[in-house]
């Protein structure tokens, strides 16, 4: 109810964007999955989200030299919102989060509540309504949430809080990067391109001054599995095909396939 898809021949835009929609929760089911078992096997957080955005942004960085007419267009506010709300920002307090809660409340918490912060945000910010259907889909939404999540979420450990409210804030920080890509013109590659530049940058100077293993004290094993997760599945895949599905569908369609996380995970 909440995803209106018109998969008529005149709608073969909206199909494709669906299916990329769908991609992007794949990836995302399993990202979750790979960092926080790469979280709670002694592997940094921060090493993590440097193989996540140095993969992409190797591939990408002939893309990221000549958009900068298109970045100067979409405004350094659109653009530091995008960076912060699905790059390293995000990524850091996610991580973070992930150390306090099991990967299933992790996929309840984040993508499970995420539309609900996009909905929210979308009335309060642009004065955008939803007619009965959206409503109904967004109320069928949240009981599936709780209805997944909710028994675990009521036998959570004493830390777990500290999880919940980090993963929360993470998915109101992906809100706000939706809203902010759907109005800054740009496409999803450059939008990609940008987020895992800056990024990059953080990263590897947050790197620099932590103590405790580096990159290159891991198992190559370790290195490859999780650069292939984090690097091209979910830094360069995944935001791209969600970036595309948000273009074709619009912000909070996009978001509703969001939900299918939890199970997922």
């Amino acid at each position: 109810c909440a995803v209106n898809m018109n998969l008529s021949i005149s709608g073969k835009p909206k199909l494709t964007g669906s299916l990329a929609a769908l991609a992007s929760v794949l990836i995302w089911s399993g990202w979750i999955v790979f960092t926080r078992h790469g979280l709670t096997t002694d592997v940094p957080g921060v090493t993590l989200g440097v193989l996540r955005y140095a993969i992409p942004t190797l591939v990408m960085l002939p893309l990221l030299l000549r958009s900068e007419a298109a970045y100067r267009k979409a405004g350094w506010l659109k653009c530091a919102i995008m960076v912060c709300g699905s790059g390293a920002p995000f990524f850091l307090i996610c991580s973070l989060g992930m150390t306090f809660a099991p990967a299933a409340h992790v996929g309840v918490m984040l993508p499970g509540v995420m539309p609900m912060f996009l909905a929210l945000f979308a009335v309060l910010l642009f004065g955008e309504r939803f007619g009965g259907a959206r409503l109904l889909g967004y109320g069928m939404v949240l009981a599936g949430v709780l209805a997944l999540g909710g028994a675990s979420l009521l036998e959570a450990g004493a830390g777990d809080w500290r999880g919940h409210a980090l993963l929360l804030l993470s998915a109101a920080s992906w809100a706000c990067f939706t809203l902010a890509f759907k109005r800054s013109g740009l496409t999803a590659w450059q939008a990609a391109a940008l987020i895992n530049a800056i990024s990059v940058v953080i990263m590897v100077a947050i790197d620099l001054t932590q103590d405790g293993p580096s990159l290159w004290d891991l198992p190559w094993q370790t290195v490859a599995m999780q650069g292939f997760a984090q690097g091209i599945l979910s830094g360069l895949l995944a935001l791209a095909a969600y970036s595309y599905a948000v273009t074709v569908l619009g912000a909070s369609k996009a978001s509703a396939f969001i939900s299918l996380t939890p199970a997922l995970t």
